[in-house]
């Protein structure tokens, strides 16, 4: 695991991510202004699915919100330090709890005042992100790319909060070609111009070459292991398929919050991270 924390300690010292600044006027290279694009977009209601595991902000202290509170802490530390702002969630291999994190994490951003984060789902060949806030698929992020709606079409706004969500659009047989495309990574460098926050979910890296692809246009990937099913062999694996200076953390999923507080049996994610100092926690 030594690599895991060569690569968290190169984060901490700045990593490799791209310098990024407003364009003047605020625009976006298709002449749209931030706030022409934020008012287009169409606002969903706020009805996640019943099995979704969602963290509610109206119970903040349930052990599961405590651990994305502490992860978007830490995350937004990072953010200090060096701009960081478009964040790929990838795991080694399928069901280790990337999306579950992403979607969470994502939900911690977005209960910041002023907070505005962007959930992206690029995972285009299990895309699963609309089913857990019950919106449809389509038109999402595919159908942008393929040139067939605006940008402004392929979000929604969750009504209430400030998140955003982008669902993955129509199936497509050539998703790797997709995210080839000129438009993919001017996309991804731009939606930061508009949200503090890009949170991209994506296919597992040992099972799909799309996520070693974000990771590329993207300031810092967070890697989702599974306490119990990923074994040292395949995070090893995965740290090699990434460029280390890009990896900013490693979120372990699965563990039962009562085998660390023995008042709690909630599910729950921890991030593991080499700098032992808690910043302090910002006001929600």
């Amino acid at each position: 695991m030594s690599r895991v924390h060569d690569a968290l300690r190169k984060a901490e010292q700045g990593g490799n991510a791209r310098p990024k600044g407003r364009r003047p006027g605020g625009s976006l290279s298709s002449g749209r202004t931030y706030q022409d694009l934020l008012q287009e977009i169409r606002e969903v209601p706020f009805s996640p699915a019943p099995e979704s595991y969602l963290i509610d902000p109206n119970r903040p202290h349930d052990s599961h919100s405590e651990e994305f509170r502490t992860l978007r802490t830490r995350l937004n530390h990072l953010q200090k330090l060096q701009p960081i702002h478009s964040v790929v969630i990838s795991s080694p291999s399928p069901a280790e709890g990337k999306s579950f994190t992403a979607v969470n994490l994502a939900l911690a951003e977005s209960h910041l005042e002023g907070n505005l984060t962007l959930l992206a789902d690029f995972d285009f060949r299990r895309p699963v992100l609309h089913n857990v806030f019950q919106i449809d698929r389509s038109p999402g992020i595919t159908d942008y790319l393929r040139g067939n709606v605006p940008l402004s079409a392929a979000i929604r706004k969750i009504a209430g909060t400030n998140l955003y969500l982008a669902p993955a659009g129509e199936s497509v047989t050539n998703p790797l070609e997709l995210l080839n495309l000129p438009q993919a990574k001017i996309m991804i460098e731009e939606l930061p111009f508009v949200f503090n926050w890009v949170i991209l979910d994506s296919p597992p890296l040992l099972f799909a070459a799309d996520a070693n692809m974000l990771s590329t246009l993207c300031d810092g990937t967070m890697l989702v292991v599974r306490i119990g099913v990923t074994t040292i062999d395949s995070v090893t694996r995965a740290m090699q398929s990434l460029c280390e200076n890009n990896v900013l953390g490693v979120v372990a999923n699965g563990a039962r919050a009562g085998e660390l507080y023995s008042k709690y049996t909630y599910y729950y994610s921890s991030y593991y991270y080499k700098d032992k100092k808690e910043p302090e926690e910002e006001k929600s």
